[in-house]
């Protein structure tokens, strides 16, 4: 019959338009997460089925160096990353566009800069050698560090490696100093060859750790990013109300003993609902981003550590957050 071959390519243009249908509602967003706890976090929400439970289609991306996953998402290579504040303004500088969606936390003594027990104080650190990756938050804790007495980079010698292999070279005894991030921090301390001169408790409100955001995958998938905030907030509520659950799962992502891993939840302030809406609120509202980023970018411009202004204002996309609030 001459109708049906048009039948049935009709049925098949049919099928074909549901295959690309179901192929697009199921694309995923690709977030990279590392080695800091309320990064570490993001496993509780998958494992929870939180992301599922609030129609998140997101695959998590481990990265083993964090300064590879600030890299992958300025070159596109994921949706959304979780990084910090003060490692956002490079890639602002240079018109990269990306969203600040949400704040997962203030580091409020996870990072520090690890010293001998010989050293007394920053000020006895000058002309010795620390080890730190470059450019990341560990940069920023040591310049403010040496700003807050008196010093600048030029009065110690700075070695660039990742976070693991700068505590690594510390406690061989390979350079003097070290600037790092937990879990090394506690590593650190537990040898006995090391003690913290400043850490991210001396800098309130400075190292606001954040999920960031391509902004055409913002636009496109605004959706999954909506659930995701939904999920952290769980997240959030399950850390405080099941702390030994939720440090379980964590500790198990990064291959250590829950007890081990427990020490680092003092050291990292989470953030829930309101938090979230005075972080993203205006620079009068408390851990404000526009009230710390001035003070970031002026660190990062006296340290060239950034090249160009970052228009940190227009970054900032409190709308997902105030979505999910009114709910």
């Amino acid at each position: 019959m001459p109708a049906t071959p048009k039948f049935c390519r009709g049925l098949a243009a049919v099928l074909a338009g549901l295959v690309l249908f179901v192929g697009a509602a199921r694309a995923e967003i690709k977030v990279g997460y590392s080695d800091w706890p309320g990064w570490v976090a993001w496993a509780i929400a998958e494992q929870q089925g939180f992301f599922k439970k609030h129609g998140a289609n997101v695959k998590l991306v481990w990265f083993p160096n964090y300064s590879d996953s600030i890299s992958a998402l300025s070159s596109g290579q994921l949706d959304a990353n979780c990084q910090t504040w003060s490692d956002t303004m490079a890639p602002l500088a240079k018109g990269i566009p990306l969203k600040v969606v949400l704040v997962n936390d203030n580091s409020a003594g996870n990072d520090a800069l690890m010293a001998a027990p010989k050293y007394k104080g920053v000020k006895d650190l000058k002309g010795k050698t620390i080890a730190l990756e470059e450019f990341s938050i560990s940069h920023f804790v040591l310049a403010t560090a040496l700003a807050r007495n008196g010093m600048s980079q030029k009065d110690v010698k700075v070695v660039n490696l990742s976070a693991g292999d700068a505590a690594a070279a510390f406690l061989s005894g390979r350079v003097d100093a070290a600037t790092v991030w937990n879990p090394w921090v506690n590593k650190i301390e537990l040898s006995g060859k090391g003690k913290a001169l400043f850490t991210s408790k001396d800098m309130p409100g400075l190292v606001p750790d954040l999920l960031v955001a391509q902004e055409k995958s913002l636009a496109a998938h605004r959706a999954d990013f909506v659930g995701m905030v939904k999920a952290w907030f769980e997240v959030e509520k399950f850390i405080r109300e099941k702390p030994d659950e939720a440090v379980k799962i964590m500790a198990k992502v990064v291959e250590l003993a829950p007890e081990e891993y427990k020490v680092f939840l003092p050291g990292t302030r989470f953030f829930g609902e309101k938090d979230n809406i005075d972080a993203l609120g205006p620079a009068s509202t408390p851990h404000s981003l526009l009230a710390t980023a001035p003070v970031i970018v002026k660190f990062l411009e006296e340290n060239k550590l950034i090249e160009g202004k970052p228009d940190f204002a227009k970054a900032i996309d409190a709308s997902l957050v105030k979505e999910v609030a009114k709910k």
